[in-house]
């Protein structure tokens, strides 16, 4: 059975990895040491040594700094719901077994790096109103979802705070709502290049990022572009709050 060593050759490079990084990693090697079905975390990856120990690979007996990294993959995998405590007794006494977006990932059913870059995005970025159906989106890795669900919500907010009619949509909306002149959520506090810039931003947005979405499938495939477009729509909506009339 392939050890941790025939994997990533470089002692150095698995320290210096974080628990997700090598947490993909050791899903990659986890198949032969599965039994009935499970298998115990602190096994996967070991190798025999001429001297008979049971090790990682990169020193003749025990290496306490590897083990500890290998624990905080496990620990990361466990808690991302990819690997489960077995049922009964045998979870008990450690033994764990693969969930079904864990096994999926095994047999390269699911991309693991659209997991990894859903588990480094903090849901407290969205805004509350999106944020549980666009969480949602990104986790299924319907990005597409995710963004043009986020841009409706911005041209919806628009609309009810500016008091316009459902047939106003799209870049017009944005421009009437913020117009510096007479728009009904600009603010005249603020110079007049500001507002129009504000209006500028509005229109961009809804333009770029919903309308096409509207009208076509888009197609996106970076996780990370999607969830910079979506914080985007959060902060959009952030304004539309603190600009919309107050009851």
């Amino acid at each position: 059975m392939a050890g941790l060593r025939d994997t990533v050759p470089d002692r150095d490079l698995v320290l210096q990895m974080r628990p997700e990084e090598l947490g993909e990693i050791l899903l990659t090697i986890v198949r032969p040491y599965i039994q009935n079905g499970m298998f115990l975390t602190e096994q996967v990856g070991k190798v025999s040594s001429s001297r008979g120990y049971n090790h990682f690979g990169y020193v003749d007996g025990n290496d306490p700094e590897v083990e500890r990294a290998t624990a905080h993959a496990w620990a990361w995998l466990e808690r991302e719901l990819l690997i489960l405590p077995a049922d009964g007794i045998d979870g008990a006494h450690g033994f764990k077994v693969l969930s079904r977006d864990g096994e999926k990932i095994v047999a390269k059913e699911i991309d693991f790096s659209h997991l990894r870059a859903l588990a480094s995005f903090p849901k407290s970025l969205l805004h509350p109103a999106i944020a549980d159906k666009v969480y949602a989106a990104l986790s299924r890795n319907d990005l597409d979802g995710a963004v043009g669900f986020a841009f409706r919500s911005v041209e919806e907010a628009v609309r009810a705070a500016g008091k316009f009619r459902p047939t106003d949509v799209g870049v017009a909306l944005m421009r009437a709502a913020f117009d510096k002149d007479k728009g009904p959520l600009a603010d005249n506090t603020q110079p007049d290049a500001e507002r129009d810039a504000l209006a500028h931003l509005f229109a961009g947005a809804i333009g770029s990022y919903k309308n096409p979405h509207s009208h076509r499938t888009v197609g996106l495939k970076d996780m990370k572009d999607a969830q910079e477009m979506v914080v985007l729509a959060s902060h959009l909506l952030g304004i539309v709050d603190a600009r919309a009339p107050k009851p």
